[in-house]
């Protein structure tokens, strides 16, 4: 939705500042603010206007003397208005208000209240607030300069140069000068011996019909990227079917090299039952490996898989906001939830497997939600993750991990999701799409992508450059060509300590190759790879 740039104490430059925010401006590209309180705080805003296109400008004041900046989606805002926040007089219709308003009802305990993907940071005097969604949908960072102060930030270009130290902010928390950091998100899924709940179902097609329902929130266009896997086409089909209802038609984007990319053809295939209006975007591997340096410049990572994922993803928003989308639906966290990943069938245990899932849904933040944000905000496009609702969280992450398990249906992942959406009788996606085997993103846009980008990679950096990887990165050295690429370009926009530290490489467990591409797995080596048969695992 935008980029929002705190900086709580004096002396800084008011011009400055807003060249320190406009790094961001690609976040928000409709309207910029800056606003400089009594005590001598700022608040900026980089704005991309989706709900109250006209007053919902930022940074918001309250009723008295507290200033905010909100980036995110606020879902559940009708609601806090018509009851805890009925006696407040609103300046706007925007749904981040409610936020600024909340505090100035609850102090700083009122972040449970909130429904939605949020970064932000309130300002009362020399007080102040700053919180993060559950999951971390939404970035932010914080870090503090030489002479005291302290920054908050949606991406680390703003601060990183202006700060002696910075860090992520940690999801599902809140910070105050009083508390510090204080953990509010607190779901009983976290304990995974209370991961015991029964398999139901209808209430997993309910619950994600919902927290679809709710993303579906916008005064502008709203599309889907379709990518042909089951996680983005279950989103597309129930995203569909709500929109046909108010007599909408969906659009859906997908992205391959070429027209007989796996993901392109199941995309179509998808789109074509569904009746969505489908747009197919096709990009070159020279294309990719051209953008790198700018992709990762936005990434902010060097995380490997993340750059291959986010390639594809980046020119696919680039596509979609030239059509005039600004927001669009993903898939990201079902393979989390549901231990979709290949690996996931060699877990040692059902204790082992429920204790993944859980790890990798906390760790969202520093993988696909970090690549989702930033390869869509790039553009000024906004993505909204159904399977990271609240609700759907608790309910779906507390089903016992023996009914998730994919050796419980002879290697099928994700079966219960599958089978909660197989409904003959009124069918949501063709069988062959339902049942259709994982295929990571970066994989699925043709399999010659990584396969180049690994070869090209290679070329570029020699094999004394790998022997002193060590003493030119101290911290997290990358271990190959391809992993040395991406950090020294990152190193080129990033060299701080403090940033490289923000990263976390992902590794897939239980498997002797540690490539995190899906094709490394031996499942899918041993895999038909075209789209699976009608209600056949492969």
């Amino acid at each position: 939705m935008c980029g929002i740039l705190a900086i709580i104490g004096k002396g800084k430059d008011e011009v400055l500042v807003k060249q320190l925010s406009k790094r961001m401006s690609h976040r928000g590209p409709d309207e910029s603010d800056l606003h400089v309180t009594e005590n001598g705080h700022i608040l900026s805003h980089e704005r991309l206007s989706i709900i109250d296109l006209h007053s919902g400008k930022q940074p918001i004041q309250g009723t008295k003397s507290a200033w905010m900046v909100h980036n995110g989606e606020i879902y559940n805002h009708q609601k806090l208005r018509e009851t805890v926040l009925k006696s407040h007089t609103f300046r706007t219709k925007s749904d981040s208000e409610v936020i600024v308003h909340l505090y100035e009802e609850f102090g700083y305990e009122f972040l449970n209240y909130l429904d939605g993907d949020f970064a932000f940071v309130v300002i009362d005097g020399d007080d102040f607030i700053a919180g993060r969604d559950p999951i971390g949908v939404k970035p932010l960072y914080y870090g503090l300069d030489d002479r005291g102060r302290i920054y908050f930030a949606s991406e680390m270009k703003p601060i990183a140069d202006q700060c002696k130290t910075f860090a992520t902010f940690p999801p599902g928390h809140y910070y105050t000068p009083k508390t510090g950091f204080v953990k509010y998100y607190r779901p009983e899924y976290e304990d995974f011996t209370k991961c015991t709940d029964a398999l139901d179902l209808q209430k997993i097609r309910e619950t994600l019909t919902e927290a679809t329902q709710k993303r579906l929130m916008s005064d502008v266009p709203i599309g889907v990227l379709l990518s042909g896997g089951l996680d983005s086409s279950l989103t597309s089909s129930i995203a569909a079917r709500l929109l046909k209802e108010k007599g909408k038609k969906l659009l859906s984007f997908s992205i391959g090299l070429d027209p007989e990319a796996p993901d392109a053809v199941a995309a179509r295939k998808v789109a074509e039952f569904l009746g969505t209006e489908h747009h197919e975007i096709h990009f070159t591997i020279e294309q990719g490996i051209e953008v790198l340096e700018k992709l990762i410049w936005h990434l902010e990572t060097y995380d490997v898989t993340s750059v291959r994922a986010s390639t594809p993803m980046y020119f696919l928003s680039k596509a979609i906001t030239e059509k005039g989308v600004k927001v669009v639906l993903s898939g990201e966290g079902a393979d989390e939830i549901f231990g979709g990943y290949l690996y996931f069938r060699n877990a040692p245990s059902s204790e082992d497997f429920q204790k993944e899932t859980i790890e990798r849904v906390q760790k969202l933040f520093t993988a696909d939600l970090l690549r989702a944000d930033k390869s869509t905000m790039a553009h000024g496009l906004e993505a909204r993750v159904p399977f990271l609702d609240k609700d759907f969280l608790d309910m779906a992450v507390k089903i016992k991990p023996e009914e998730k398990q994919p050796k419980t249906y002879d290697g099928v992942e994700k079966y219960i999701l599958r089978k909660a959406f197989d409904t003959p009788e009124n069918p949501y996606l063709p069988q062959e799409v339902l049942w259709r085997q994982k295929e990571q993103f970066s994989d699925g846009v043709g399999y010659n992508w990584i396969d180049t980008l690994i070869e090209y990679c290679s070329s570029q950096i020699t094999d004394e450059q790998m022997e002193k990887a060590s003493e030119r990165f101290e911290y997290n050295t990358p271990t190959t060509k391809e992993a040395y690429f991406y950090r020294d370009i990152f190193h080129k926009h990033y060299p701080q300590l403090s940033a490289a530290q923000t990263v976390r490489k992902w590794i897939p467990k239980w498997q002797e190759n540690q490539d995190p591409s899906g094709r490394a797995n031996a499942a899918h080596v041993k895999a038909d790879t075209s789209i699976a048969k009608p209600g056949v695992a492969v």
